[in-house]
């Protein structure tokens, strides 16, 4: 039972490493999920942003030409559409980088605590198969015990024996005696 003491605390401390570990996997998903949702916001945002934007028409009221006027409207809105669609595709790969990144640090994170994970897995084996040990070691000296029990009573009737093979002994000595007279 003393060797079981000293290596209770080294399973202990490798228990609770491997309990923060999963807490902090736990931690980085939970960050990961906020992130996406973040980005699903931000993209209902913007796509709220671009129904919601007017686009400026200016007409000269004195041109009489409407194919004119018409083609100028035309050109104004592709102008408006494509700077839109510019700054958009801008943001998405600023954004999309941003959370590459994010995802590259918590993979790596991730692995890293996996790596310590089955480190700490590779330093409790051995004291896993150590405190079996130790459990074996008490087993076999309460095996000797008991055995050094039994030979003491073996002992205590062989004493018996002994004696009573001496009385016998004795008995017949007297019988053949008594009929020899």
């Amino acid at each position: 039972m003393e060797g079981e003491g000293n290596s209770t605390p080294d399973v202990d401390n490798a228990s609770l490493a491997r309990l923060d570990l999963e807490r902090k996997v736990e931690s980085l998903q939970e960050e990961i999920a906020f992130l996406k949702k973040l980005h699903d916001e931000e993209i209902q945002e913007l796509q709220a942003q671009i129904q919601e934007q007017h686009v400026q028409i200016y007409v000269d009221v004195s041109k009489p030409d409407l194919t004119a006027a018409l083609h100028d409207v035309g050109q104004q809105y592709e102008s408006v559409a494509a700077k839109n669609l510019q700054e958009a595709e801008e943001w998405y790969k600023s954004k999309f980088a941003d959370l590459s990144e994010a995802a590259n640090r918590n993979n790596d994170a991730l692995r890293q605590a996996k790596q310590e994970s089955n480190e700490y897995r590779r330093q409790v084996q051995p004291l896993t198969c150590e405190v079996d040990a130790l459990k074996g070691t008490d087993e076999i000296q309460n095996m000797k015990e008991e055995m050094a029990h039994h030979l003491c009573e073996y002992q205590d009737l062989l004493n018996v024996k002994m004696a009573l093979d001496i009385e016998i002994a004795t008995y017949r000595k007297m019988l053949e005696g008594e009929e020899s007279r």
